[in-house]
Parts: C-alpha cells; structure tokens; sequence
C-alpha cells in the first residue's frame, strides 16, 4: 500500500490514474495491441535520416500520440530526391492511392501502399510509381533467398526511392490501421 502524509488516498489514486494514461501511448509505440482507444486523425510520417537513409524512421500517430515506430528506407544513398531509381522520396505530403495486401505487381508483391505521383523538389522530375512495401511473395510469404521476395538483412531497406519496411513491420502496420477505431491515414507526411 502506498501512503503519502498529507495527501488523501482519493487525490494519489487519481494522480496515479493520470501518470499511467499519460505515459500509455509511448508504451503502445511498442505495444499497440494492448493500447487504449485512439482518438484523432491517424497519420503516417517518414522521417529521412540524411546520415543513413536506410535507417530513417515510419511513425504511426493517432492525434498526436505516436503509436508505432519502424525502421524503414527510401532510395539507394543519394539524398537528391530528384535522382530516379536511386534518390530517396521527395518531402511532402502524399496522398495514399491504394492499400493491399495482395498487391501484384511486376517488383513489388503482397503488403503494399501505393502513393499518389509527386514532383521532386526541384520540380525537373514526377517521382512516380512509389509505395511503402517490403521483399515478400504475393501472398505475404517470403520467396527464396537472394531475390527480392525475400529478406535478407540490412541491405533490404534500400530501394529505387519507395520506401521500405522489414515484412514483420509492414504487417503489423496494416493490422493497426484496420483496429476498430483506429483508420488508415489519407496521406504519407515525408520530411528531413
């Protein structure tokens, strides 16, 4: 039992109640499942790392509660958004055109999010055909070694410019965006 002198029991409960709900969404950063319900818009935000971008940031908030972190990439070193198949994506905001799980495309297979054309920065190139995505099968599975269906370390967050999650990662950020009450974000929010 916890006892404080001159505090009623009634004030230090709800003190406590107050501390835990305050620190709840850093906890669901790492445990959405076991998150209380979310309240406001769900965003998604890339966040490029100019040291190394293929260990730049997705995050996930629901209002302004971050509820998700996941290490992720975007082009193959070249910090010149403009650079097609190798610059990393443009910053701004860019409208989800389409979420699956079952994509099938010619590169890119199984959990996929689609993004909207965007001009670079320099306005010279329309970055185009760029998702978030990982190295899987159709079916969400992983193909075998040494392809890119399949994960093979480190090396596998560098991509032609989309940006890229471990499969794990990818899944478990579907799952949180089809949580009752939670919702899939209308935009990729990219800054550096």
């Amino acid at each position: 039992m916890i006892t404080t002198i001159g505090q009623p029991r009634g004030a230090l409960i709800a003190g406590l109640v107050a501390a835990t709900l305050a620190l709840a969404p850093a906890a669901t950063a790492q445990s959405p499942s076991a998150a209380p319900q979310a309240s406001g818009a769900t965003r998604l935000v890339f966040d490029k790392n100019p040291q190394n971008p293929s260990d730049s940031r997705l995050r996930v908030y629901k209002g302004t509660a971050l509820w998700a972190e996941y290490r992720a990439g975007s082009g193959l070193g070249s910090t010149n958004d403009c650079t097609r198949e190798r610059g990393w994506l443009p910053n701004g905001n860019w409208k989800i055109r389409l979420k699956d799980r079952t994509y099938n495309g010619q590169l890119i297979k199984g959990y996929a999010i689609y993004l909207a054309d965007m001009p670079c920065s320099a306005g010279t190139t329309t970055r185009k055909e760029m998702f978030i995505h990982s190295e899987m099968n159709r079916n969400g599975t992983q193909g075998p070694r040494g392809t890119n269906r399949r994960w093979d370390g480190d090396g596998d967050y560098k991509s032609w410019g989309c940006v890229k999650l471990h499969p794990e990662h990818i899944k478990k950020m579907f799952r949180l965006f089809d949580r009752k009450g939670f919702g899939w974000p209308t935009h990729l929010s990219v800054v550096s």
